[in-house]
C-alpha cells in the first residue's frame, strides 16, 4: 500500500518508517494536520497513519477535513491511545477506521500489531475476504446493534437520554480493536444514563443495560440465550462480525427483537439484518445524511433488509417511544 504518515514526533516517525520498510511504500510524511490535508489533496495515498497530537490541526480535525475534502482510509496511530479516549472516539466519529498504538522503536515485534491492522484495512479497501489472521428469561425484547466507522459517536447519539427498561437488553457489536473495547465501554458509560459493560463468554442478556462485544472473535447468541464467542469463521475480515451476531439472533431468539445497523464501511451486517427481517424482527438502518460512512447501511437498503431507514435522531426517538 501507498501510505501517508501524519506525525510530528521524530521518534515515532523513525519507528513507523522502520516498520513499513520493505512491506509498504511511504507516499509522504506530514508533520502537522494541515500539511497532511494538503498532501492528501496533492497525492492521495491508500491509507494515512494519523497521530492525534500535532500542531496546526490535531488528528481529529485533520481526519474530519480529509474525510470531507479528500477522503481516504485513516488509521489512528498514537502513543498510549488509552490515555486519549475522547480524542480517539472523536477521530473515529470523524471517519477514522480504527486505532492502534505507535510501535516502539526499541521493540523487535513492536510493529506486528500495526502491520496486522494495515493488512485488514487493505482487504477492506479492496473488498476481498480477509485471510485468517439479569436471568435470561427476564428479557423480553433484544435490541441488536451493529456499527463500524463512526460507530462510537453514532452509538452515543442513538442511545442518548435513554435507559433501557428492565425487560429490554441492548447488545452492540462495534468494529474496534479488542484492546480498546473496554475503553469504548468506559467512554459510552460516561455518555449514557444506562449502565454499559463488556461481554464475557457465556454471559446472559442483561435487561436495562448496554452490553458490548470485546474480543476479535465473533459474538453469537446461543440456544440457551447466553452470549458466546467463536473464532469461526476465520476468513471474515470483520471481527467481530455483525452478520454472525444478527444471524444468531434471527435463529435463536424467539422473542421480540430490533436490529439496528449504523454507519460503517463495507457490507457487514446487511445480510444479518435481512435474516432478522425474514425472522419477523424489526429492522432499522441509519440514513446516508447522518452516517459517517454510508457503506453498511447502504448495503442493507439495497438488500431490502431495513424496514425503516432513519437518521440517528429519529432512531433515538423511535427507540425511546416504543421500547
Amino acid at each position: 500500500m501507498r501510505i501517508g504518515i501524519a506525525n510530528a514526533a521524530p521518534g515515532a516517525l523513525d519507528a513507523l518508517q522502520r516498520v513499513l520498510a520493505g512491506a509498504h511504500e511511504v507516499a509522504w510524511i506530514a508533520r502537522d494536520g494541515l500539511e497532511a490535508l494538503r498532501l492528501c489533496h496533492e497525492d492521495r495515498p491508500e491509507l494515512v497513519l494519523m497521530d492525534l497530537d500535532m500542531p496546526q490541526a490535531d488528528g481529529v480535525e485533520a481526519t474530519r477535513r480529509i474525510m470531507r475534502e479528500a477522503p481516504c482510509a485513516i488509521l489512528v496511530v498514537t502513543a498510549r491511545p488509552q490515555d486519549s479516549v475522547g480524542q480517539v472516539f472523536r477521530a473515529l466519529g470523524a471517519g477514522a477506521l480504527d486505532v492502534t498504538a505507535t510501535p516502539l522503536a526499541c521493540a523487535e515485534d513492536g510493529g506486528a500489531a500495526l502491520l496486522a491492522k494495515i493488512r485488514t484495512i487493505a482487504k477492506l479497501i479492496a473488498g476481498r475476504p480477509a485471510e485468517p489472521a439479569a436471568a435470561p428469561g427476564a428479557v423480553r425484547h433484544l435490541v441488536a446493534v451493529g456499527a463500524s466507522t463512526g460507530g462510537p459517536v453514532a452509538l452515543a447519539k442513538m442511545l442518548a437520554d435513554w435507559r433501557p427498561p428492565p425487560e429490554v437488553a441492548v447488545v452492540v457489536v462495534q468494529h474496534i480493536d479488542a484492546n480498546f473495547a473496554g475503553q469504548l465501554a468506559n467512554w459510552l458509560g460516561k455518555q449514557l444514563p444506562a449502565p454499559v459493560c463488556t461481554i464475557t463468554d457465556g454471559a446472559p442478556l442483561l435487561g436495562g443495560a448496554v452490553q458490548i462485544a470485546h474480543t476479535n472473535d465473533h459474538l453469537w447468541l446461543a440456544h440457551d440465550h447466553c452470549l458466546r464467542y467463536t473464532i469461526e469463521p476465520r476468513h471474515l475480515v470483520y471481527r467481530p462480525s455483525i452478520d454472525i451476531f444478527f444471524q444468531s439472533v434471527a435463529a435463536h431468539w424467539p422473542g421480540a427483537a430490533t436490529g439496528v445497523l449504523l454507519t460503517g464501511m463495507g457490507r457487514d451486517g446487511a445480510a444479518g439484518l435481512l435474516a432478522l427481517r425474514r425472522a419477523g424482527k424489526a429492522t432499522i438502518a441509519q440514513n446516508e445524511a447522518s452516517s459517517t460512512v454510508y457503506g453498511m447501511p447502504r448495503a442493507a437498503a439495497e438488500l431490502g433488509a431495513a424496514e425503516r431507514i432513519l437518521s440517528l435522531g429519529n432512531i433515538n426517538a423511535l427507540i425511546r417511544a416504543t421500547l
